[in-house]
């Protein structure tokens, strides 16, 4: 289970992406726009087929809520997956943007 790997950040030109580098190459992320500096849109989370139920994209998306927390900004839920890790983590409530 590829769950003790690192969950990377990268951002550029307002684009950015969680994404974790998978033993066999392929890559399991979580993409986003910022909406402005303290906005994050949430648009999509993918991981392989081979990795899906390994707890990859719940990784993911956890990372950036601590990391929304930590900065004091908030994520729009537009991902269905995000939206759907946003009603199972009530903890979370005050990290969502309209």
């Amino acid at each position: 289970m590829p769950l003790d790997l690192q969950v990377e950040h990268e951002e550029e030109a307002g684009r950015g992406r969680y994404v974790m580098h998978l033993p066999d190459g392929t890559e399991g992320e979580m993409t986003y726009v910022r909406r402005d500096p303290d906005t994050i849109v949430a648009d999509h989370t993918g991981v392989p087929s081979q990795y899906r139920g390994q707890g990859i994209a719940e990784k993911l998306v956890a990372t950036a809520m601590a990391d929304a927390r930590a900065r004091g900004q908030k994520i729009v839920p537009v991902c269905s997956y995000v939206v759907a890790q946003f009603r199972r983590h009530p903890e979370w409530a005050d990290l969502k943007a309209e």
